[in-house]
């Protein structure tokens, strides 16, 4: 297993909060999906798909979101690159350029800012679709299922929550047994398949936000700064308060599932500080 170093981890959590503050999708639901997809390693590739980077994407899913997001964000040669067929596949005609396009899925920076808005357009999709807020757990269904997979749970599971999750999606069962079925065997209902992926996605937030606040400490520490938050502290308050949030967001972790597109005040300071500290604005 791939070990990131702290001053790696810290660049990465900085590229999640410039993507969170560009987009709207909260820091705290960005970080802990990254911490769940790869461990914070931004080469993870996996063994059984084309999934590569912080936060996993196959090839076709980064082309998707690439083509249809990334001239707003500095990427207008790649997404000009890219054309659909007409069954919907993407396609790059130049093979040297269609690896530099995967390649990005390896950068931190551009990598949460395709994550980010992503997240975004699967929120918008299914608050059209269920006529509610979409919470953290709707959009790691998106992620899990697609789209239209998490459309179908969670309709479903609205009218039936203790319906069979593995009947009603067999292939997604079959390569997720330990999603879809308890220990025993036996079938898992659809709520608490639902209930799952909450408390790993909170899991993941709160082991990735400690080591966030850790490391935007660190930061502020080792460059010197003179920073005041928009708080109105200066950088050794900020240091104690990073410190005692450390508690803090342990004891979040069950709300941020729940709440994960409204960034809490602790989240929103903590990624000002990782910003302020590595030179961002």
């Amino acid at each position: 297993m791939t070990v990131v170093s702290s001053v790696a981890a810290s660049r990465i959590q900085s590229a999640i909060a410039t993507a969170s503050s560009r987009t709207g999708i909260a820091f705290d639901y960005l970080l802990g999906q990254a911490k769940l997809e790869s461990g914070l390693n931004p080469t993870a590739r996996a063994g059984t798909s084309t999934a590569t980077g912080l936060y996993q994407f196959i090839e076709q899913s980064w082309l998707g979101v690439v083509k249809k997001h990334g001239a707003e964000h500095g990427l207008g040669w790649a997404a000009a690159s890219i054309g659909r067929t007409g069954s919907g596949r993407f396609t790059v005609g130049d093979p040297a350029t269609r690896q530099a396009i995967l390649q990005l899925r390896n950068d931190p920076d551009v990598a949460s800012l395709m994550a980010a808005a992503h997240a975004g357009d699967n929120k918008a999709a299914l608050e059209g679709a269920l006529g509610r807020e979409a919470t953290g757990t709707d959009l790691y269904m998106a992620h899990f299922l697609g789209l239209g997979g998490a459309r179908k749970f969670l309709t479903r599971m609205a009218a039936d929550p203790d319906a069979n999750g593995a009947a009603l999606f067999p292939d997604a069962a079959a390569a997720n047994r330990n999603v879809f079925y308890d220990r025993s065997g036996a079938p898992r209902s659809l709520s608490e398949i639902y209930a799952k992926f909450g408390a790993k996605l909170g899991q993941g937030a709160e082991a990735a936000g400690r080591s966030a606040v850790s490391y935007a400490a660190q930061a502020l520490e080792l460059e010197g700064s003179t920073v005041v938050t928009g708080a109105g502290e200066s950088a050794s308050d900020a240091l104690a308060w990073a410190s005692t949030t450390l508690g803090r967001l342990g004891r979040q972790t069950s709300d941020t599932a729940a709440s994960v597109l409204r960034p809490t005040p602790d989240t929103a300071r903590l990624a000002y500080l990782m910003l302020a500290g590595l030179g961002g604005r």
